[in-house]
């Protein structure tokens, strides 16, 4: 029988992110994928960690140690981070009034963000077409990552620096009574488990599922082919659609008119859920989205529609040399109604972290590491 302190079940983001910060506190790790590599909801996303989108107090400080965090492993590991900040473009005089109030309530609240006119704005990114808005939002502290490359690697750096067991490919089908049993056979004795496989850990813990409010989100998501000449858009580029999206502009006061007015004036945009955003990643593809449907159960079925809509909104912004579209996907994540993030007692000692809700990216490596300082192996703490 082999052994190991804890046990991470799920190799996407929030798995790595709890082998990393219990490995890190010396604790014996084995990781458990049931995939050869990751496929869910952390290889589907933009690769942008998205501090802005948190809101003032304990969640924008989580996402800023969990910025911290990605660039200490980035230089650790060798994969590409690139700390390009964020620029939300503005069309309107009242997504520019809601972008000022952000800036004039968040001065004093760790954040780093300034309006932009727009020949500062077209400076920073030259794909921008500053004739067509009235200025920008600009932070500084967002990053971007490419998840391909990230799921990849890090697992392996994890396994070399820190000794992490590696069972990919191994479903596992029962944790308890400080056993953890799997479909190839295997029984390790473990300390602790941490369950991180989204919305999949019904499978494992069905009662605790039904429990829980989690529901699932469908996005949509599209990729061009690098762009010419090494172009780079600078930093990502959010809209004004986004200002609606993001619990952190929630403190603005002219936001509810706002949206409102995207109610009122977009409303096939609001029934799906749009807001646009762009990253580029190290190869120089543009990564396009996204769209929040929320179906039980999720369609298999893509509405066209909705690509048309994100895409026809995002050209008002900007004017890519090569906007064609060389790769579409549907991503699926888990999300909790209330709770940024879900965790539970599934059992004694076994405890599920799930549905960071689209902020995987962001907040996994933060929450993490503020879990793992505050648990010892074998003592659960009530969370």
């Amino acid at each position: 029988m082999k052994q190991a302190n804890v046990a991470v079940v799920g190799g996407g983001i929030v798995g790595l992110a709890n082998a990393l910060a219990a490995a890190r506190r010396g604790h014996s790790v084995v990781l458990f994928e049931r995939d050869r590599q990751a496929v869910g909801a952390s290889v589907r996303n933009f690769g942008m960690v998205w501090p802005i989108g948190q809101p003032p107090g304990p969640l924008h400080r989580t996402a800023m140690r969990s910025r911290a965090i990605w660039l200490e492993v980035a230089a650790a590991a060798g994969f590409w981070v690139n700390p390009c900040g964020s620029l939300h473009l503005l069309q309107h005089p009242d997504e520019l009034a809601v972008a000022e109030e952000f800036v004039q309530l968040t001065r004093d609240q760790g954040y780093d963000c300034a309006i932009l006119d727009p020949a500062e704005t077209r400076r920073r990114s030259p794909v921008v077409r500053a004739e067509r808005i009235l200025g920008a939002l600009w932070s500084s502290t967002e990053l971007c990552v490419d998840p391909r490359q990230v799921i990849a690697r890090l697992p392996h750096f994890l396994q070399e620096q820190y000794g992490v067991s590696l069972r990919f490919g191994s479903l596992v089908t029962e944790i308890d009574h400080g056993l953890l049993r799997t479909s190839a056979g295997e029984v390790w004795e473990i300390e602790r488990a941490i369950v991180c496989s989204g919305a999949d850990f019904q499978t494992l813990f069905p009662e605790v599922f039904v429990d829980s409010g989690i529901r699932k989100c469908k996005l949509h998501m599209m990729r061009t082919a690098a762009q010419p000449d090494g172009l780079r858009l600078g930093p990502h580029l959010a809209t004004g659609l986004t200002l609606g999206h993001y619990t952190s502009f929630q403190i603005c006061p002219s936001l509810p008119a706002l949206k409102a007015r995207f109610a009122r004036e977009m409303p096939e945009y609001i029934g799906y859920g749009i807001h646009v955003m762009a990253s580029q990643n190290q190869l120089g593809e543009v990564v396009i989205g996204d769209s929040h449907e929320y179906e039980d159960p999720i369609s298999p079925f893509d509405d066209t529609q909705i690509d048309r809509l994100i895409l026809a909104y995002l050209e008002q912004y900007i004017e890519l040399p090569a906007p064609q579209i060389a790769t579409r996907w549907q991503g699926v994540y888990a999300k909790h109604p209330t709770r940024p993030i879900f965790i539970a007692e599934a059992r004694e000692r076994v405890q599920v972290m799930v549905a960071p809700g689209g902020a995987g990216m962001t907040m996994s490596f933060g929450i993490a590491d503020e879990f793992w300082a505050n648990q010892a192996v074998g003592r659960p703490q009530a969370v």
